[in-house]
């Protein structure tokens, strides 16, 4: 039975991760510190003998006695509201943990994959990205925390595997959304979806016309584990290429809800993106990989998820 670590495996991505793998035949070893990830995610995997949870900081020196095939590095804030409550943090976690982590895959002579992210590319200046575009990053900016540790990261992982011959992988995740996100996560869509739950209006930030594009967890999921089972080491954009604006998004959420869709309007955080839209070409030739949960789809199933766990009011 091949092992795997996964870091940050009570968070949001990383418990979808420790379920698909221990349904792929996996041994999984999960390490999470909580600071932004939550027990609950994955609960229901604390009785299965496959499964093992370590609290551990990855910040940290990591010890596994056994032998490990696979290291999947997901531990970071990712949100902005958790990366600007917790700068250092995150840039350590981008330099100290992706090096402890690196350090663990070389020792155990295992793959190791690297969670990056579209916030490599800044404010882009270059639509839709592609790969091969290099970003538009400020990097004394607030955001600079979360881009600039995720960037360090994608140079230390190149480093060791031209430097130590460490069989690496790099994916860039583009807006992902689904069950176990956290309601007060402080993106898009858990943002919505407890405002329009508890019928307050919506929050629009600047004039709602910037975009993004969202890719459901499950197909998410599907691609990280096609890029582990290739042998490229290039970076893939990992997302859905529907483009939406936060306008769009917000009234089409609402429609879903059955509710009229009021707005209130909020100044713009500095250095957001106005549009963000990946080009998944590489993936879908060399992966053969394509979303396939509409945003349709998969927002009813995140609905129902967080509506389901939406507190009682007396």
């Amino acid at each position: 039975m091949p092992t795997v670590v996964i870091t940050g495996a009570a968070g949001f991505l990383g418990s979808h991760l420790c379920d698909r793998f221990l349904n792929d035949g996996y041994r999984v070893i999960g390490m999470d510190n909580l600071i932004t990830g939550s027990p609950d995610n994955i609960e229901h995997l604390l009785g299965t003998p496959e499964f093992r949870f370590v609290n551990q900081d990855v910040t940290e020196f990591i010890y596994v006695s056994e032998p490990v095939d696979v290291v999947l590095h997901f531990a970071s804030p990712a949100s902005p509201p958790d990366y600007l409550k917790h700068p250092i943090k995150t840039l350590k976690v981008g330099a100290l943990g992706t090096h402890k982590t690196l350090g663990l895959a070389k020792a155990k002579g295992a793959k190791f994959l690297l969670a990056s992210t579209s916030e490599v590319y800044g404010d882009p200046q270059v639509h839709p990205q592609r790969e091969d575009y290099w970003g538009h990053v400020n990097p004394t900016g607030p955001r600079g925390v979360y881009d600039e540790a995720k960037r360090y990261a994608e140079a230390l992982t190149m480093a060791y595997n031209r430097a130590h011959g460490v069989d690496t992988r790099i994916i860039r995740i583009f807006n992902t959304y689904g069950p176990r996100m956290r309601l007060n996560d402080g993106r898009v869509v858990p943002n919505f979806i407890y405002q329009l739950l508890t019928g307050n209006p919506i929050s629009i930030y600047g004039d709602g016309e910037q975009t993004r594009s969202f890719c459901y967890v499950a197909d998410l999921v599907e691609a990280i584990v096609r890029v582990v089972n290739q042998d490229e080491i290039d970076p893939f954009n990992l997302g859905n290429p529907v483009e939406i604006s936060m306008l769009e998004l917000a009234q089409t959420m609402a429609k879903m809800a059955g509710t009229e869709c009021q707005f209130v309007y909020k100044d713009l955080p500095v250095d957001d993106p106005k549009r963000r839209q990946p080009d998944i070409s590489r993936a879908k030739e060399v992966l053969g990989w394509v979303p396939g949960v509409s945003l349709e789809e998969g927002m009813r199933e995140t609905f129902a998820y967080f509506k389901d766990r939406m507190p009682v009011t007396p």
